[in-house]
């Protein structure tokens, strides 16, 4: 098969100007939405969608070099998509033509050089969908046509057939057609993903699903430090809610964090990295006020948007009722972050401040020590492994099986092995005295192949923010893991760390032998990028 790719893409930019397409205000669009959505009695809008999580099977990318089209597995469903995929791109434009079409735009990120500009073409022949682009621009900058580019399209219609659902990704031309979903995360993810290959390709930047944020901390020498914070982590795992909390830090003695961005961030060669967002998309299930309280207290306010959320019929919602799916999302406004919000969603380049801290999240529920500090080729070897449990957000069908993927980021475009050797060049070429990673597990100790019958050590948010505490504050004892050869604590102050002892849920046999499991896993699994760094493979054999 071999397409015209710049017909393809100048056919798009020509449905821009048809006719039967309108550009209604966010005001206008907003009055739409809510006459398909219910108000809240805390006065947020809340809608519910007939697809509740993306479509991942079903995306596939087309494109000339060879290479980018091999990055991704060809399944059979996606196989199937892409020997139809003339017609479908024939049919998709002819009805184009005579569909009700919005058109919107956005802008992506606020700095001096990388501001991709998001055009949408979106179908609203189901009236309701309109929340879809509503939503969108909840999340972004306006439109500034001046800021530095490059041009990025979606063309979006909800109302395809639903055995025809399908995402199809041009990355060459910036292009991206969602068809047959009405699901919020397609949209987000869509521009995000074209935005990080861009990145790589046309600034040498690492595109990173990473959340990020600013903290000053007093250290154990009494002296205040400003730390930048990459926190890495799958949808579930805890990422959001780590870049949108405090870790009880101390304002009286000078501390506090600044939160900066939630998602999608663009790192530079000298430390720094850019935003691409004014709102967080959320993951609600299970939120509550005493361990997520900027979280909980955003989403419960009028300007929030919901998402598959269980509302009763006096309007109040129910986070902790999975009812309806266990992927219900939300939009909370960076803005309602009052004092903790940063000045900026971009952080600075090291130069500026006193470190920079990677912290891979993982969630866990067997021998994975709760805190691990890694030298770069462990920490590269991390972004390369991407562990994580699946959840419903991807494949609910898989939702609590044990998954990997690179740089915990469903969505890279080209060779993934290339990823783990710039994350490593990065790494190396910043001032290794300013540089920290870790790994940090937000499930469960013991809960796997536990035989002695005691049970397990849920992880607690509060023992994932005392030992990020004492990372900044260089106040844990390390020792070197037998296995792993990564650092493991040996005291954090104001931690208890006899939980978390394996000794209380595994005879010392069942935990050797899970732990060589998980690295002779580890070892098939980055047999698997040709081309990776022989530094990175050999960080995770024993």
């Amino acid at each position: 098969m071999n397409l015209n790719q710049k017909e393809i893409l100048e056919r798009v930019k020509k449905a821009f100007e048809y006719p039967n397409v309108r550009t209604p205000s966010v005001e206008e669009m907003k009055e739409e939405a809510v006459k398909h959505g219910f108000i809240t009695k805390d006065g947020s809008l809340a809608f519910l969608t007939s697809v509740r999580n993306r479509s991942a099977k079903l995306t596939y990318l087309y494109a000339d070099d060879q290479e980018l089209m091999n990055s991704i597995p060809w399944t059979d469903e996606r196989k199937k998509l892409l020997e139809k995929l003339p017609q479908t791109l024939e049919l998709v434009f002819q009805y184009l033509k005579k569909a009700p079409l919005i058109q919107h735009h956005r802008n992506m990120g606020i700095n001096p050089d990388f501001n991709p500009h998001m055009h949408l073409l979106f179908s609203i022949g189901r009236r309701d969908t309109i929340r879809l682009p509503y939503m969108w621009t909840q999340s972004l900058p306006d439109y500034n046509p001046n800021a530095p580019g490059p041009e990025l399209y979606i063309v979006f219609i909800p109302e395809w057939q639903e055995k025809d659902r399908q995402v199809i990704v041009f990355p060459e031309i910036n292009l991206t057609f969602v068809l047959g979903t009405d699901y919020y995360g397609e949209i987000k993810k869509g521009f995000l993903r074209m935005a990080m290959y861009r990145a790589k390709r046309d600034k040498g930047y690492l595109g990173l699903h990473a959340g990020t944020k600013l903290a000053r901390v007093k250290d154990k020498d009494g002296k205040l430090k400003t730390y930048s914070i990459l926190l890495f982590g799958l949808s579930g795992t805890g990422k959001t809610t780590h870049s949108v909390h405090p870790w009880g830090l101390n304002p009286e003695e000078g501390e506090r964090v600044w939160i900066v961005q939630d998602d999608f961030v663009a790192l530079r060669p000298d430390g720094s990295a850019y935003g691409t967002e004014i709102g967080f998309f959320i993951k609600t299930d299970g939120l509550e006020r005493e361990s997520q309280p900027l979280i909980y207290e955003s989403a419960r306010k009028p300007s929030a948007l919901l998402e598959n959320v269980l509302a009763d019929w006096k309007g109040e919602v129910y986070f902790q009722d999975l009812t309806l799916t266990g992927n219900g999302r939300g939009i909370i406004q960076w803005s309602d972050l009052g004092e903790w919000k940063s000045d900026t969603i971009n952080i600075p380049p090291l130069s500026e401040i006193d470190g920079l801290i990677f912290l891979f999240i993982t969630r866990r529920s067997d021998i994975l020590p709760m805190i691990q500090k890694l030298n770069p080729a462990q920490a590269a070897a991390t972004f390369m492994l991407g562990e994580s449990i699946e959840t419903s957000a991807g494949d609910p069908t898989k939702a609590g099986q044990s998954v990997r993927v690179v740089g915990t980021n469903p969505f890279i475009v080209g060779p993934e092995g290339e990823e783990g050797n710039i994350f490593y060049d990065l790494y190396r070429g910043l001032p290794q005295d300013k540089v920290q990673a870790y790994l940090m597990n937000t499930g469960k100790i013991g809960e796997a192949g536990n035989d002695r019958g005691t049970g397990f050590y849920k992880i607690k948010i509060k023992d994932n923010a005392a030992a990020i505490r004492a990372i900044m504050k260089n106040t844990i004892q390390w020792e070197k893991h037998s296995k792993f050869k990564t650092l493991v604590p040996k005291h954090i102050p104001d931690l208890d760390l006899k939980p978390f002892s394996l000794s209380n849920y595994y005879t010392e046999e069942t935990a050797e032998k899970l732990t060589n499991q998980l690295i002779q896993e580890r070892k098939e699994y980055m047999k698997k990028f040709p081309g990776l760094y022989e530094e990175i493979l050999k960080a995770v054999e024993i």
